[in-house]
């Protein structure tokens, strides 16, 4: 390719987390358009899955910003609270002083503003199913689940024997990229020792609910009665006949009519629909 600089053409990222929350990690994929390739990855010890998908994205960003890149590079993720939040939510957010449309706090502010801050002009999200075969998707998420397990896989850089990497380029595990709170998301190091004891599996439970919770909330989406129940954990005849709004947790329940609610973030409080 003589002296032209080689380029990204593949990028993608993953999150995984055991117990959610609990121990997790991130795995990304550069693939660069002479056939070599970079992986980066990294562990928290006390993470959610969410917040381990959008780490990953920040350290693509913050890596790519350094590197040449073909026009149509797209990042590709199986997250859609990463897509839509970047892509969608944010500016709404922004707008209303990281507020979500129901005036909740948004959450994982810190990552979302490092998102916004590490934006590339150009470059796209975009969506690949999960566990469907893609191999790139599958590679970042069996680094992802490596770290998240306390282990060091080996990451690959795109040196190869008897080639010298580009100028500038960090290798694998360099700390290319900055992560909250100072920490280096790039950095491919182990999960601490005696990383936290995942949590017990009913308040894993309740906080996978809560996150679903807010995220439909954010997106003012509608949900039909069995919908709904399933959320609360409620048999479904509780709904029926509920023509006025409701408070559960920290949401409001508010009827739309023809047998579908919407959530409303703020409103505190623990009520269940009796």
């Amino acid at each position: 390719m003589g002296d032209r600089p080689v380029r990204v053409v593949a990028a993608a990222c993953d999150g995984a987390c055991s117990g959610n929350p609990g121990p997790g990690g991130w795995g990304a994929l550069l693939r660069f358009e002479d056939g070599s390739r970079r992986e980066l990855g990294g562990a928290d010890a006390a993470t959610t899955n969410n917040r381990m998908e959008l780490t990953a994205a920040l350290a693509v960003l913050q890596t790519l910003r350094e590197l040449p890149r073909h026009p149509d590079l797209v990042l590709r993720t199986d997250s859609r609270y990463l897509i839509d939040g970047f892509e969608k939510w944010m500016a709404g957010w922004k707008r209303k002083g990281w507020r979500t449309a129901s005036g909740g706090a948004v959450l994982n502010r810190d990552l979302w503003e490092q998102l916004d801050a590490a934006r590339l002009p150009g470059l796209a999200l975009r969506h690949v199913r999960g566990h469907s075969g893609d191999p790139d998707n599958d590679r970042c998420d069996a680094i992802a689940v490596a770290f998240s397990r306390g282990q060091s896989p080996a990451l690959a850089s795109e040196t190869r024997p008897g080639r010298s990497p580009a100028p500038g380029a960090p290798a694998a595990t360099d700390s290319a990229a900055e992560g909250p709170a100072g920490q280096s998301p790039a950095a491919a190091a182990p999960a601490p020792a005696d990383p936290l004891d995942p949590a017990p599996p009913s308040l894993q439970q309740l906080l996978t609910r809560l996150e679903l919770a807010d995220r439909l909330a954010a997106g003012g989406y509608s949900l039909r009665a069995v919908e709904l129940a399933r959320l609360l954990e409620v048999p479904t005849a509780r709904l029926e006949g509920k023509g006025e709004p409701w408070l559960w947790r920290d949401w409001l329940v508010r009827p739309l009519g023809n047998g579908c609610w919407r959530l409303e973030r703020g409103a505190g409080g623990l009520d269940t629909p009796q």
